[in-house]
């Protein structure tokens, strides 16, 4: 990390992605943790919360504009989201879609570098299982439930999971469950009746499982990013829009999907840029 090239460009790009992640954590069917590993940024995070002050002491310049970043997609975007939620959900959920699908092509490459010969059997079990799992979520109908204190604890311990495991939707269970427009609405009106119980819930459980998940992909990441490419792909196909009001409906979807997808390559190639610069 030391290595890396911190000017003010790389601070800059590194802020907007901490901003989109932030984002991307509130918006149904988004999770995360699939645009930390798409943006190169899964593995310092968990060191973040696996060892606190031994990662922000060697790390800091990498891990304070994220988290700025990731405190204004998080906090003040909320109403924004909501918004676009409202007036333009599918071009919104296009967009996004468009930038997880941007990434998958460079996270297969990753996983197939990072060993060989661990076969791709993980990776297609967990991709049926995850879209199962997902068809039997949606098609539930005895899910809704009454905010409270500790429903919020439970929505950031929910939260954190899917920072932790890339492919989970954090917001898309919470849609299931009926959690996530209260606690939508309480973060971007800045409730602390929701807030301080939603943050309880994400850094307890950051703290509690950190270390194991990041003993498991130091020591089996070919393994555990094929099962996530699993559940990044199905995650990825069930929030996809296929009903469109109309043809200029469609029309805007495409180009929200395709807007996204240039933008997780140029990302991408942004992010390789400034390893290559790292290394010369």
């Amino acid at each position: 990390m030391q290595n890396q090239n911190f000017s003010p460009a790389r601070l800059l790009l590194l802020f907007l992605q901490g901003a989109i992640i932030g984002t991307g954590a509130i918006l149904p069917g988004i999770s995360g943790g699939v645009l930390c590993v798409s943006f190169g940024l899964y593995e310092p995070m968990v060191e973040l919360f696996a060892h606190p002050a031994r990662s922000l002491r060697r790390n800091y310049r990498l891990l304070l504009p994220i988290l700025a970043g990731c405190g204004v997609g998080f906090l003040l975007l909320a109403r924004v989201v909501e918004y676009l939620m409202t007036v333009a959900a599918v071009g919104t959920t296009a967009l996004f879609a468009g930038l997880i699908c941007g990434t998958i092509p460079g996270l297969m490459k990753t996983s197939e570098e990072s060993d060989r010969g661990a076969g791709w059997a993980p990776f297609v079990v967990s991709l049926a299982l995850s879209f199962l799992l997902f068809g039997l979520l949606d098609a539930s109908s005895a899910r809704a439930i009454q905010p409270s204190w500790g429903w919020f604890v439970f929505c950031g311990a929910v939260w954190a999971s899917s920072m932790l495991l890339p492919g989970l939707s954090s917001s898309s269970l919470l849609l299931f469950l009926g959690l996530y427009k209260p606690m939508a609405e309480g973060i971007g009106h800045l409730d602390f009746s929701v807030l301080l119980p939603l943050m309880l819930g994400f850094l307890v459980t950051l703290l509690l499982c950190a270390r194991g998940v990041d003993w498991l992909m130091r020591h089996h990441y070919a393994l555990v990013s094929r099962i996530l490419l699993g559940f990044v792909i199905s995650s990825t196909l069930t929030i996809l829009p296929l009903s469109f009001s109309g043809v200029g409906q469609g029309l805007l979807a495409l180009l929200c999907l395709a807007a996204g997808f240039c933008a997780a390559f140029w990302m991408d190639a942004c992010k390789q840029g400034a390893r290559g610069g790292g290394d010369g």
